[in-house]
């Protein structure tokens, strides 16, 4: 397997749809319009490739001085335990340097997995939930 990561890189809200599905992500994925959106406003997104195939995806804004919220990070089924998660991250945290602090919310089965990226647990932040 020859993966290749692209940074801001051109991708289509139905390629990145087909990832989010096939990777278990809870996403709008209905709303095409939607996903558009996600991507057409996120200033940083890094993406693995297998050839012509999108197979993953980190998406984050940052302000590339002090902080950077990785807003998504989705692997396609048929791909994750390879290395790619880990990988895309560390090519975000390549972009933004040791300066900016990565911040992100965890899905509750993916709990045990930012840890073992070297992410810790903060207990001391705060949300306002979307109401759709």
């Amino acid at each position: 397997m020859d993966i290749t990561y692209k940074i801001n890189e051109p991708v289509t809200a139905d390629d990145v749809i087909r990832v989010f599905r096939n990777s278990g992500i809870t996403r709008p994925t209905e709303q095409k319009e939607r996903i558009q959106k996600m991507l057409d406003n996120a200033n940083l997104i890094v993406t693995a490739w297998d050839g012509d195939n999108l197979v993953g995806i980190a998406r984050a804004l940052t302000d590339y001085s002090y902080c950077c919220y990785l807003s998504d990070l989705a692997v396609d089924k048929a791909y994750q335990r390879s290395g790619i998660g880990r990988t895309l991250i560390d090519k975000i945290k390549e972009v933004i340097g040791e300066e900016v602090a990565l911040l992100l919310l965890s899905a509750p089965g993916a709990m045990e997995y930012y840890p073992k990226l070297g992410f810790a647990k903060v207990e001391n932040g705060f949300i306002i939930y979307r109401k759709r």
